[in-house]
């Protein structure tokens, strides 16, 4: 076939399908398909009339969710107070093979609406490296991501378009009980990569190669753009300089991410024990890394220890691995126990936190009569860099004696996932933060004032799916 009938055809079948869907529509709104009760539906407004199954036989699946969570800082961190924080969440699934004859094509679009209350949420009041919400960040729409996809059978995938490192990479099923952000895209990567890297809610442009050499063994390689925020961003909030999520960044280098996966039992049919083990490795190719303990004098031009210095020296490059185990010890029925470990290392000149592990256990339909409900538990630590802690020793000795010394940020999460309905969950949650941000002081400025002390956070989420 010529490139000319080629295109054609394409063409054809885009115009059918745009000519089918809203057909669809109409007679999805006609039909008076039976829908389940209330409280038996998988979502809050069921089939809609019908209109839903039917474009989802045509390969169009539209996903509506909602998260809201209020949290509290009783004590500790930078201020106490209360946070409200929601984000609703539009995702739209599409299968180009049913809708238009494309083999093995598939398309995504992700969406969020962030807010919360006067643009000030948890991080605000606690001050650590770790996220107390994985839902927080600067108030807005955005996209977050878009792609299309291209399976070879289950042998292997393509993929490309704006992409988010977190959907796929450093995941852990059991740790998703948890509502910290370390539990999600670590601290080890958030803290350390510019702008936090290509995760929520910064993606950014890049192509993703998954192949998989047997049923248990998957690889998965992928290059982003190495700064989601854009060029030139100087607000201490990239997400500033990204508002939308439609800069399409280009800039900042290249940031490459590989892992090698053995997973089984993943099924929710399974009968065994479901396990997965990950190995990844990253490198990133951008210039601007601040050494940890050194400087330039700008009046000289000299190597100086950084915090007499008027301008970090910039390192090139960043690199570091990292595993995952995520296994269940115990099933029977509906009802698991599941633990997680995770942990990485990376050059401590370049970074602030140069290793990190976190871990915890989880717990499915423990009582008999909550049989989807979970309850999990977790434990992460982020240690801060030798070289940092050298610049700080340094600042103590030299400059004032009141400085703290930071060693790491510890965080202890319990939370616990009532299933109301299919469509609803409550999240009661509660975590204590030793040593927000490794211990820093909470006014630089004026260091009698002490380190940031010890926070409890305390809130409950809900989610409903639409």
């Amino acid at each position: 076939m010529t490139g000319i009938s080629r295109g054609k055809s394409l063409t054809r079948r885009i115009r059918a399908a745009a000519i089918a869907v809203p057909a669809l529509l109409a007679s999805g709104l006609a039909a008076q398909a039976e829908e389940k009760g209330l409280w038996e539906r998988d979502k809050l407004t069921g089939t809609w009339g019908g209109t839903r199954t039917a474009l989802e036989d045509k390969g169009i699946d539209i996903g509506l969710a909602y998260i809201g969570e209020a949290l509290a800082i009783p004590t500790g961190g930078l201020m106490r107070g209360t946070t409200f924080e929601g984000r609703l969440d539009l995702t739209v699934n599409t299968d180009l093979e049913k809708l238009m004859g494309w083999a093995g094509g598939k398309a995504h679009m992700r969406v969020f609406q962030i807010h919360s209350a006067r643009n000030f949420n948890a991080l605000s009041y606690v001050g650590s490296i770790a996220d107390p919400s994985n839902i927080d960040a600067y108030g807005t729409t955005r996209l977050f991501t878009a792609w299309v996809q291209q399976e070879f059978g289950t042998v292997a995938s393509l993929r490309v378009g704006q992409l988010a490192g977190d959907d796929e990479f450093l995941v852990s099923s059991t740790a998703g009980g948890l509502i910290n952000g370390t539990y999600g895209w670590a601290a080890m990567m958030a803290a350390n990569l510019p702008s936090g890297g290509p995760a929520y809610p910064l993606a950014t442009p890049g192509i993703r190669l998954q192949v998989n050499p047997t049923d248990t063994i998957s690889l998965l390689g992928a290059v982003f753009s190495g700064d989601p925020a854009g060029p030139n961003c100087t607000n201490p909030n990239p997400q500033i300089c990204n508002r939308y999520g439609t800069t399409f960044s280009f800039s900042g280098g290249a940031f490459w991410l590989g892992e090698a996966q053995y997973q089984v039992n993943q099924a929710k049919d399974a009968t065994g024990l479901a396990a997965a083990y990950k190995l990844g490795l990253w490198y990133h190719s951008g210039e601007r890394f601040a050494d940890q303990a050194l400087g330039i004098d700008s009046a000289t031009g000299l190597i100086v220890p950084r915090p007499v210095s008027d301008s970090p020296l910039n390192r090139h490059g960043n690199w570091g691995i990292y595993g995952v185990i995520d296994q269940m010890v115990w099933r029977r029925g509906d009802a698991s126990t599941s633990f997680f470990v995770r942990a990485g290392a990376l050059p401590a000149d370049r970074n602030l936190v140069s290793w990190y592990i976190d871990g915890g256990v989880g717990f499915k339909g423990f009582m008999p009569s909550r049989p989807a409900d979970t309850l999990t538990f977790g434990l992460a630590h982020s240690h801060i860099s030798p070289d940092a802690v050298a610049a700080d020793q340094y600042t103590a000795a030299n400059i004032d004696p009141m400085w703290p010394i930071r060693s790491g940020e510890t965080v202890f999460e319990a939370s616990y996932i009532a299933q109301i309905a299919p469509w609803w969950t409550l999240q009661p949650d509660f975590q204590y933060i030793v040593r927000p941000a490794g211990n820093v002081p909470i006014n630089p400025a004026n260091t009698a004032l002490g380190p940031i002390k010890d926070a409890i956070v305390v809130g409950v989420r809900t989610t409903i799916t639409f």
